[in-house]
């Protein structure tokens, strides 16, 4: 990388359709007293300069976050793809270069997930993803923006997975260390909940 990356902004995708938990906003469902979503913020944002919500429908569910929600840019619910796109137009609306993006499930987020994608982006060509014990975590990303006409158009063709796409392009992959609870964990079902609030009230 000739241009040096600084801290971008980071967009937290929270519009999944939460089949597993028969529907609904799972962000917005409570992890030991506080919304799941609150947990994600508290380990993103004193990491980055700006933060936002990529959701679809309503947007006033999520006015007590105090962050703007960034619709999908197409129709159809076509995934987390459409996710990272949205957060491409975004970042570049507001004169970034990279974004960042996150998904809204995950309460244990490395503290050092952003100088970690920076680090790997830097010593590629700008596009990292996570990578903990030998599984790729792709939501977990550093985008360039430039690549959002790209994207747009491999949406369009049908590319879905977000792990296939990015290392298509190319992406160079962020190791983090495993730990107990696994920082890239995410709460899919209501059992997750509950080992989740188990955890979190055992200090985890």
């Amino acid at each position: 990388m000739d241009q040096p990356i600084e801290a971008p902004p980071g967009l937290i995708l929270v519009g999944g359709m939460s089949r597993r938990m028969g529907g609904g906003d799972k962000a917005l469902r409570d992890l030991a007293g506080r919304p799941l979503l609150t947990h994600v913020i508290e380990r993103l944002s004193p990491q980055l300069p700006a933060l936002a919500l990529n959701a679809n429908g309503d947007p006033a569910r999520f006015a007590g976050f105090g962050l703007d929600v960034i619709p999908d840019p197409l129709p159809g619910h076509p995934g987390p793809l459409a996710g990272v796109l949205a957060a491409m137009g975004w970042a570049r609306a507001r004169g970034a270069a990279w974004v960042l993006t996150a998904p809204g499930d995950t309460p244990w987020l490395p503290g050092d997930l952003v100088p970690r994608l920076i680090m790997a982006a830097d010593e590629g060509n700008g596009l990292a993803v996570a990578e903990c014990g030998g599984r790729l975590h792709p939501v977990c990303g550093l985008w360039p923006v430039a690549l959002a006409d790209r994207l747009a158009a491999d949406i369009a063709a049908g590319t879905r997975r977000v792990g296939d796409w990015a290392l298509a392009q190319g992406a160079a992959r962020a190791p983090f260390p495993s730990g107990d609870p696994d920082p890239f964990a995410n709460l899919n079902t209501p059992e997750d909940f509950d080992r989740a609030a188990a955890r979190f009230g055992d200090g985890a």
